[in-house]
């Protein structure tokens, strides 16, 4: 008998605290576990809860349990699994029942999975949530991309479990297909680039300055109470002022510096190049993850160079000044990003709503910050040139910044201390105030050796060759 609204397949951390936020929020939810004693434990665990949750054993059972249209959340490993359970549910869905894949999917598997999908008569639904396993369990930021009349189907839902900024729910819809799951990928990219400044100051103050973890810690607590106030500053300060138990040392101090990866910060890069963007401090933020990766080849550098000498007496980075380049890198950060959702709204017809995005993000997620609300307005105000560092509310703290900014990376630089995230930042800033760039000889160099034609300044003609295409056409 038909008992429940939604079916959730998948009760890893994820999976199961996201059932469980169901459950509360008075939803009967019907779960389902390849290993059936994972459910039965998972029943027996949910205490008062259990009474909205419908446990099954068999696909059949869980396609059985759930009122129409059907709606059923799958929570197992992107990829190869997702594709498996998509077989197994499609010969016993119904027209106009949908299927949701909740997991971090590549927005390309998404489109081709809504398009196979609907050409079946079955509705999917590629959805991103953020907040990792708290945010799952007490309210998840929820990026919605599909059919829109699905998604009204399961608005209250979703509305009713995700996380809630002055009682606004941060969940909504964004786009056909693969709209969603992009939102969400290009979220992962901001978040690294966030994270990747965030650890570029504790580099600076730890190696440059020689202050301890548990001070670096405090200072970012302090940070957190203005301008800079974010979930990921909020949290580094707590990280940096724990001490582990077993060594008695700060326990950033006993982690070994090797960070991984699960691949979305990386598909932000690739796709922005294939757009012709280039969110360059999320692709430094990546390549740092990379770097950190090959430690021993670190490790072998850092005895081969140990003679190398750098400015020892380069003067101290301000508080205020690192202060002031974080929140500048942030936002330049938060620029890319948005220009990235841009684009792939252009080339994929999504429509995105960006000032959504940014109020979708502002509570929940990962990259939560009090400037979201305020990026929200600058867009909805009109972003001059596209750009959100252009506008009035973003455009004066990149001026107070900048310098900050320019201070703090050539003082890294003259200490040999690397920060690619906030240089990249600058160049990119540098780059966005110049008129006249060097391109003009970039294009000349192409058209010297592969007649690639330039556009002329003085007349705007088109398609236009040096003197040495004659040249090259008689060598």
């Amino acid at each position: 008998m038909a008992q429940a609204r939604i079916g959730l397949i998948g009760l890893g951390v994820m999976g199961a605290n996201l059932a469980l936020n169901i459950a509360e929020n008075e939803f009967p939810v019907a779960v389902f576990n390849r290993t059936g004693s994972v459910t039965d434990d998972y029943i027996a665990s949910a205490g008062d809860l259990a009474r909205n949750l419908v446990p099954t054993k068999t696909l059949e059972e869980l396609v059985g349990a759930l009122t129409k249209p059907r709606a059923i959340i799958i929570m197992v490993q992107a990829g190869a699994a997702v594709d498996a359970v998509i077989k197994g549910l499609t010969p016993l869905l119904d027209k106009g029942d949908m299927i949701i894949d909740a997991g971090n999917a590549n927005f390309h598997d998404t489109r081709r999975r809504e398009a196979a999908l609907s050409d079946l008569g079955l509705n999917f639904i590629g959805m991103g949530v953020s907040g990792g396993e708290e945010g799952a369990r007490n309210g998840p930021s929820i990026m919605v991309g599909g059919d829109k009349s699905s998604f009204e189907v399961i608005r209250d839902i979703l509305e009713a479990i995700s996380a809630k900024h002055d009682g606004a729910p941060c969940a909504d819809h964004f786009g056909p297909d693969g709209a969603g799951h992009f939102v969400k990928t290009v979220h992962n990219g901001i978040e690294y680039a966030d994270m990747q400044m965030i650890a570029e100051v504790y580099g600076l103050l730890r190696d440059g300055e020689g202050r301890s973890a548990a001070n670096i810690g405090q200072l970012f607590e302090t940070w957190d109470k203005g301008p800079l106030k974010s979930y990921l500053v909020e949290i580094s300060g707590k990280v940096l002022q724990t001490v582990d138990e077993k060594s008695g040392q700060p326990i950033v101090d006993i982690i070994v510096d090797k960070a991984g990866q699960k691949g979305t910060g990386r598909w932000t890069a690739i796709e922005a190049l294939s757009l012709g963007q280039s969110p360059s401090t999320i692709e430094a933020a990546v390549a740092a993850r990379s770097w950190s990766a090959v430690k021993d080849t670190r490790i072998a550098g850092e005895a081969l160079f140990a003679g190398l000498k750098v400015e020892t007496g380069a003067a101290p980075i301000s508080e205020d000044d690192l202060e002031k380049a974080l929140l500048a890198a942030k936002i330049i950060a938060y620029d890319q990003g948005l220009n990235l959702l841009s684009a792939a709204s252009v080339e994929y017809d999504w429509d995105l709503d960006l000032a959504s995005c940014a109020e979708v993000w502002r509570e929940g997620c990962i990259i939560r910050s009090t400037m979201l609300d305020e990026m929200a307005s600058a867009v909805r105000e009109g972003l001059p040139h596209g750009n959100l560092i252009f506008a009035p509310r973003f455009a004066q703290r990149i001026v107070e910044g900048s310098s900050a900014l320019r201070r703090v990376v050539a003082s890294a630089a003259l200490q040999g201390l690397p920060v690619p995230a906030f240089a990249a930042a600058l160049a990119y800033f540098d780059t966005m105030r110049q008129g006249r760039g060097t391109t003009d000889l970039v294009q000349g160099q192409r058209d010297f050796f592969g007649a690639h034609g330039f556009v002329r300044v003085d007349t705007g003609e088109t398609d236009q060759h040096g003197p040495w295409a004659s040249d090259i056409a008689h060598s």
